[in-house]
């Protein structure tokens, strides 16, 4: 979508469940989006209304809290172990897969 005049310029690209952050690095034209899956899906800006798949990063589960580090271009993503889900709660909603305490760790991807 164009952000100054709300036209549609490209039809969404089909990416993971729960996106938490898209980043965009001017200097390589890559645009990245994580999600909570365990996926990074990676594009190329070819021009202003075109984007093209570069590639689909397979991470960890949960690992969608994503930085650019602008000098390396590497992409940080966050997670942590979690336990398996107990199964259907009987409530709406899918149960929450809870972090194990003292699993944190950050996962560097670069090319």
């Amino acid at each position: 979508m164009d952000a100054d005049t709300g036209k549609i310029i490209g039809q969404p690209f089909p990416i993971g469940v729960r996106v938490d952050t898209n980043v965009y690095d001017p200097e390589t034209a890559l645009v990245a989006a994580s999600t909570g899956d365990g996926t990074i899906h990676i594009f190329h800006e070819d021009s202003p209304d075109q984007l093209r798949l570069v590639e689909a990063v397979t991470t960890e589960f949960g690992a969608k809290t994503m930085a650019l580090d602008p000098k390396t271009h590497n992409l940080l993503v966050d997670t942590a172990d979690f336990e398996p889900t107990a199964g259907p709660s009987g409530k709406p909603g899918n149960p929450q897969r809870r972090a194990k305490p003292g699993t944190f760790h950050l996962l560097v991807y670069g090319r």
